[in-house]
């Protein structure tokens, strides 16, 4: 994944010569590879044998007994904390976490730990994983994965490196869905179509992408488009806008809602919305409202996704965030 390697070179530059960071946040947008990037910082780390590219740099040996482990994902030195359940972090998992930085590494010379969606820690976790930082050991290193647009604790933030991953331009997500879409069965493979339109509403990230033109997201999300166009233009009710999110799901649902908004805000500053298909509708919506309007619908968006973590019920909270949407139609229409 070529547009991984800028950050990359950061770490290979770091570990050539000793002066890595023993924390870094990676950011970037949802499906461009930051799990896949960190897990292979990780292998590098923890590689007995390191060799050296055609720059100089170090890379992973991946025949030593660490990569070895690594590869049969049974290395005991590197952990991997993600939300469970409740959608978020919890301090036990962060306790674990803090346990485990402190021991010995049992096969290596050092030891990894990932933190899935940083941006996802409660405020117990937060701050448990704050003292951790203050106190770091010499043969760890934390690699904490943010989600673009999700905050990470400023305390937190402050005493990690950041490095963002950026989305690939059109031309190399295309080319790295081509190379997925060629190993699979043929009866299996979307359509140019399919991948084009998930390319679209994945915002290029390929993974994100790949997951959607192979999973049931697309039509799901042509049928919540069709009754959110009818809903706003008095046609539908909001219960029955509303049932069609809920089939997203709730982040999928939000997902859609927080893309149309910052489209929204593209528009209203003179941009083009990376939705295509809602850009006529949305472009109506930028010429007949001011554009902190946008911002006000992204808050919503953030307060429906902290609902989420208290087990919100999608529906009421699709349902309000269609009504707000409405108010941005002029008012004859809206009481149309």
């Amino acid at each position: 994944m070529p547009w991984l390697s800028k950050a990359w070179k950061v770490v290979q530059n770091g570990l050539k010569e000793d002066r890595l960071p023993h924390a870094l946040i990676i950011a970037g947008e949802h499906g461009v590879g930051k799990r896949a990037w960190a897990d292979a910082v990780s292998e590098l780390l923890l590689c007995d044998q390191p060799a050296n590219n055609a720059e100089g740099l170090p890379t992973a040996c991946g025949h030593c007994k660490q990569c070895a482990l690594f590869q049969a994902a049974s290395h005991p030195d590197v952990r991997a904390y993600s939300p469970e359940k409740s959608k978020v972090i919890k301090v036990d998992q962060v306790r674990a976490l803090s346990a485990f930085t402190v021991a010995s590494p049992q096969v290596g010379q050092r030891k990894v730990a990932i933190v899935d969606r940083a941006d996802q820690l409660n405020i117990n976790a937060a701050n448990a994983l704050l003292k951790t930082l203050e106190e770091p050991q010499p043969d760890v290193s934390l690699l904490l994965l943010q989600e673009s647009g999700r905050p990470v604790l400023p305390t937190i933030r402050s005493r990690c490196q950041v490095l963002t991953i950026p989305a690939p331009g059109i031309e190399q997500a295309q080319d790295w869905l081509s190379t997925r879409i060629e190993q699979m069965d043929e009866a299996d493979r979307p359509s140019e179509q399919t991948l084009n339109k998930a390319l679209m509403l994945a915002g290029n990230a390929p993974r994100l992408a790949l997951e959607y033109a192979t999973g049931d997201f697309i039509g799901l999300r042509d049928e919540a488009f069709e009754q959110f166009r009818q809903f706003m233009k008095g046609q539908v009710p909001v219960t029955q806008a509303a049932r069609a999110f809920k089939a997203l799901g709730l982040e999928g649902a939000l997902t859609l809602f927080e893309g149309w908004a910052v489209d929204l805000a593209r528009l209203s500053a003179g941009g083009q919305a990376m939705d295509s298909e809602a850009a006529e509708m949305l472009g109506f919506l930028a010429r007949t409202n001011p554009g902190w309007r946008a911002h006000e619908l992204q808050d919503k968006v953030n307060e429906a996704r902290e609902a989420a973590v208290y087990n919100a019920n999608p529906e009421l909270e699709a349902a309000q965030l269609l009504i707000e949407w409405k108010k941005l139609m002029p008012r004859r229409r809206r009481n149309a």
